[in-house]
């Protein structure tokens, strides 16, 4: 038997022979299955390759958001095995064709951009070049904008937007391509100022600036109807591009601007019962008008998303809570074998095309195309709103407060293979095995705003943080001019935490870090690093750098055994500091109070990616459950400092 999965008075829970469950399902992971399942581009050696295609795009980006809320390798290795089928080792793309200019396919280059900056293998990046040689070529009209492809002459889509733009501006921000900002900002200013209609403030689906094809109007240019969908890639787009737009671009507050009037164009048609929005939105209750899921899942994505960045006002969370529940109410359903079947998902809505089927944008052409379920660009902006939706659950946590990472201590410097010169080593950016993209990610989903400090301790750079991180301190073999600790930095951090701040010290072993300067610091705290290399590890023999934890640890409270390997074990010198974790008699993390503030330290970086991303460590080590934990216990440590 079927059942469906409702929003009731037991809030988001199993509804089955009457009977309600408490424990809501795990819609991500439930969706992610689904996905995984039914989409592999080529479930077997022998089978077809699925065409390189947009609708991939829209899951991967999905399993990508999950593996960094999780940890869970599984979701990052299913899209890397699913692209390494087109991308041979010279960046060619199977099925791909460079010479159509079709937006859609440039969408994928955000996966592949991921896999470059994880993997650091150099096919992904020759692939991502690709695309974007297709986007220096793409055809444009007079006013500067994207064709959507070869064939369609002159028009744009608000479809493009998204298939096009968020990789542009990943790509710009990556290889410091500032001026494909103005281009990437004229793309979104230019739909808006043409394809909005200034009463409703919706956008309609196409415009064709020349007025030739028959869809468009002859003296807007403009397409007849706001089909949902195409609104739904649209502000995805928008607060999607924002993530790598430069702060300090002239254009970002116009953007942002826009984004808003989206946001109350949106909500302005929501449909007040369900909370869903229509297929076509223009025309709400309309005879064989219906709700539809892909555009409502999208546009919960974006308001939830943009509240969350602080780009529009906190209330849109309403709207967009009310349209997850609808969502869930209407198009999500469980069979008994608790697999995931999402409905009401239109298959595809275009303009123009062949004149044997020619789409003609009229309300009677949006209501023949066929209504489907499991459709992967419905799956796919399901799982992205649903991601962004757990997060509201811990996002109050941090309060806004900063994280910040010292990069003076910490300041090695590396040329990439893709020439660029970066500091790296620990640092929140960096998303292959030596970066604390996981780490920096994590507490941004606990609310907490991350930055990096390359100057030196004192009260002006300690100021505004709720945490200071310091790890690994520089050794000349690393870095041939590092900065070490000194007294008078070791007083300006003592007398920080003293008033309130939140110290966490992650060094590394003997020969890989500074521990007789940064013991200048610690000794004030009570305790100092040994200098030492304990808890070594052979080859891959990983359970020798295993570290079981009590079921009552004060900090670790969810996990049971961790992995930390070559690290400096920690003397206690003072009463107040309490051990963490400890293994075979040695200290390996302590807690000291400092008059109002708190200090954790451990004798290794630990929470970098290569050690929380799932892809390496067997999983009976639970470090990426240990530095949630970790988390959890700083935003209880965190005080406002006066």
């Amino acid at each position: 038997m079927n059942f469906i999965v409702k929003s009731s008075f037991c809030s988001l829970v199993f509804l089955m022979v009457g009977h309600c469950f408490a424990q809501e399902p795990d819609y991500a992971k439930l969706t992610a299955e689904t996905i995984m399942e039914n989409f592999n581009p080529r479930p077997s050696p022998d089978a077809k390759l699925t065409q390189w295609n947009y609708t991939q795009g829209v899951m991967w980006t999905g399993l990508d958001q999950l593996w960094m809320a999780t940890g869970n390798g599984n979701y990052f290795n299913f899209v890397k095995n699913a692209i390494d089928n087109y991308i041979d080792d010279n960046g060619n793309i199977k099925t791909y064709q460079l010479k159509d200019d079709k937006l859609d396919d440039v969408l994928n280059g955000r996966n592949l951009l991921t896999l470059y900056k994880v993997t650091q293998k150099e096919k992904y990046l020759k692939a991502a070049k690709v695309l974007r040689s297709q986007l220096a070529q793409q055809p444009r009209n007079k006013e500067g904008g994207f064709w959507h492809k070869r064939i369609y002459t002159n028009q744009m889509w608000l479809d493009g937007l998204y298939m096009a733009e968020p990789f542009y501006a990943a790509y710009a921000k990556i290889f410091n391509e500032e001026k494909d900002f103005d281009d990437i900002a004229h793309q979104f200013l230019l739909v808006n100022k043409y394809m909005r209609d200034a009463k409703t403030g919706l956008l309609y689906h196409g415009w064709d600036d020349t007025k030739k094809e028959k869809w468009a109007d002859k003296s807007t240019g403009l397409s007849k109807n706001f089909w949902a969908r195409a609104m739904g890639w649209y502000g995805m787009a928008l607060v999607d591009v924002l993530d790598d737009f430069p702060l300090d671009h002239p254009e970002r507050k116009q953007l942002i601007k826009v984004l808003s009037q989206f946001a109350a164009a949106i909500k302005n048609v929501q449909d007040p019962q369900s909370g869903l929005w229509w297929d076509v939105l223009n025309y709400p209750n309309r005879k064989g008008n219906y709700l539809e899921a892909s555009a409502s899942a999208m546009f919960v994505y974006t308001l939830a998303k943009a509240v969350r960045k602080g780009y529009i006002k906190a209330p849109y969370i309403t709207v967009a809570k009310k349209g997850y529940s609808g969502i869930l109410s209407h198009f999500v359903h469980l069979d008994k074998d608790g697999k995931l079947r999402l409905s009401g998902t239109v298959s595809v809505s275009g303009l123009g095309g062949s004149p044997n089927h020619y789409r003609d944008g009229s309300y009677a052409y949006y209501m023949r195309e066929k209504v489907v379920d499991n459709d992967p660009k419905g799956l796919g902006a399901f799982l992205q709103a649903t991601n962004e939706m757990n997060l509201l659950s811990s996002l109050a946590e941090g309060k806004a407060k900063t994280v910040l990472l010292d990069s003076y201590f910490n300041n090695e410097v590396i040329t990439d293979k893709a020439g660029l010169k970066h500091a790296y080593h620990y640092k929140w950016e960096e998303e292959d095995n030596n970066g604390y993209s996981f780490f920096g990610a994590a507490f941004k989903r606990f609310g907490f705003n991350i930055a990096t400090s390359y100057a030196a301790p004192s009260k002006r750079v300690l100021k505004d943080a709720a945490v200071y991180i310091i790890v690994d301190a520089d050794i000349p073999t690393e870095n041939p001019d590092p900065e070490y600790m000194t007294e008078q930095y070791a007083h300006t951090i003592l007398d920080w935490v003293k008033k309130g701040g939140v110290l966490l010290i992650m060094n590394n072993d003997s020969g890989n870090a500074d521990i007789k300067h940064l013991n200048i610091l610690t000794q004030m705290l009570g305790f100092t690093f040994k200098e030492d290399s304990y808890n070594k590890v052979k080859g891959r023999e990983f359970k020798m750098g295993g570290i079981d934890i009590s079921a009552d640890n004060p900090i670790f409270k969810s996990v049971s055994k961790v992995y930390i390997k070559e690290l400096s074990t920690i003397q206690i010198n003072n009463n107040s500091v309490e051990k963490v974790l400890t293994k075979n008699g040695q200290n390996i993390a302590v807690v000291a109070p400092i008059g109002k503030g708190t200090v954790f330290a451990v004798g290794d970086p630990w929470f970098y990616n290569e050690y929380t991303n799932g892809l390496k460590l067997p999983a009976s080590f639970q470090n990426y459950g240990a530095m949630q934990d970790l988390i959890k216990w700083l935003t209880l440590q965190t005080k406002t400092i006066k």
